[in-house]
């Protein structure tokens, strides 16, 4: 997307858990690099798509919640879910993925870099060694809730869903991720399949991939069947530059992937819809983590890689790059007393956030 020449808009959803706990450090870190860069962000809170929300209210959100949404470019999301409270099912598609849908967020973006100062759970990996990105179909595909029971609780229970896939929703994913590929060095992208198994749906998606393919001569091009493609991000995650997948296949590949650069609690997501017809939705992908809420010990550096992303999707190259590498250089230096439990450190989410604000602005312009 092209820099935007006014205010970015921003909606600040916390929502529930940890989200609440990290959110004020990323948007300490973005303001740091807006003031660094010259950027012009304006934050908006809500506290719809919430437990305590629901609570009081008896839904996740406000009838009016789309209009209001609408006015944003971007939603920035904490988490979502307190299974003690309300129920994952109600929480998540009563929020999360009504945002998805409405607003179609088509594109589901993943980052899969083994940063400076991480534990790489793959022998003999270092920093550079793996960066690639998964794009995932975010609408559609495996996900598509089409299907049924009958004769529930008989011996002729019957249970069906359906994928569903059309070639508007393939093709721009695979156009998305081409480009992605274009712009990368290695110009090189994956196509996540299964159609030696699964025999209508993947042979189609194989199909708009060869349809795709032609239009990008330059991208390098190759597929893999699902489980052998996780097998070969394990054992030589070096060689994958973009990997596309079905929203399924792309669900699996999008964890799978951090976890090989050693943690998934630092990974952040975007659910973008790339023509900017509606607001994208930037959001660490660790969750609520009901368990060690309210201690102030959560890793900030999820919401914060969201924050970068949300300006690189914009278009506001320099202060992402900024943001990434104050997220790098914090994470190489490794200080116990700055870095939270879940890395090796003693820190909080407090000294976390507050060491990555400091060096952003340190960096300066």
């Amino acid at each position: 997307m092209a820099v935007s020449k006014k205010a970015l808009k921003i909606a600040v959803i916390p929502g529930d858990g940890i989200g609440v706990e990290v959110m004020p450090y990323g948007i300490k870190c973005l303001e740091a690099a807006a003031q660094i860069h010259n950027l012009s962000l304006s934050f908006s809170h809500f506290d719809f798509a919430s437990c305590a929300y629901y609570q009081k209210h008896g839904t996740m959100l406000p009838s009016d919640w789309q209009s209001t949404l609408s006015r944003f470019d971007a939603i920035y999301f904490g988490a979502v879910g307190l299974p003690d409270v309300v129920p994952d099912h109600i929480s998540l598609w009563g929020s999360l993925l009504q945002f998805r849908r409405v607003f179609d967020q088509y594109i589901n973006l993943r980052p899969c870099r083994l940063m400076p100062g991480v534990k790489c759970p793959l022998a003999g990996r270092q920093p550079g060694d793996i960066d690639f990105w998964v794009v995932r179909e975010n609408t559609e595909g495996e996900y598509s809730s089409i299907g049924g029971r009958i004769f529930e609780g008989t011996e002729r229970e019957v249970v069906t869903q359906e994928t569903i896939m059309t070639r508007v929703g393939v093709d721009r994913v695979l156009k998305y991720a081409f480009e992605l590929a274009q712009t990368r060095p290695k110009a090189h992208l994956t196509s996540a399949t299964k159609s030696n198994g699964i025999s209508i749906t993947m042979p189609y998606w194989d199909e708009r991939v060869r349809a795709m393919q032609a239009r990008y001569p330059s991208v390098r091009t190759d597929k893999f069947h699902i489980d052998i493609l996780c097998a070969h991000i394990v054992q030589k995650p070096d060689f994958f530059d973009v990997i596309v997948g079905s929203n399924l296949f792309g669900d699996i590949l999008s964890d799978l992937g951090p976890a090989c650069t050693g943690t998934i609690g630092i990974a952040p997501s975007g659910n973008i819809n790339p023509e900017g017809k509606f607001p994208s939705l930037f959001e660490p992908v660790h969750g609520s983590a009901p368990d060690i809420a309210g201690q102030g010990i959560a890793n900030p550096v999820g919401m914060i890689w969201a924050g970068q992303m949300m300006l690189e999707h914009f278009g506001f190259a320099e202060a992402a790059a900024a943001m990434l590498k104050a997220v790098e250089n914090v994470l190489a230096e490794g200080r116990r007393e700055v870095i939270t439990a879940d890395m090796g450190g003693m820190g909080n989410t407090a000294s976390f956030g507050d060491a990555i604000e400091r060096e952003i602005l340190a960096m300066g312009p």
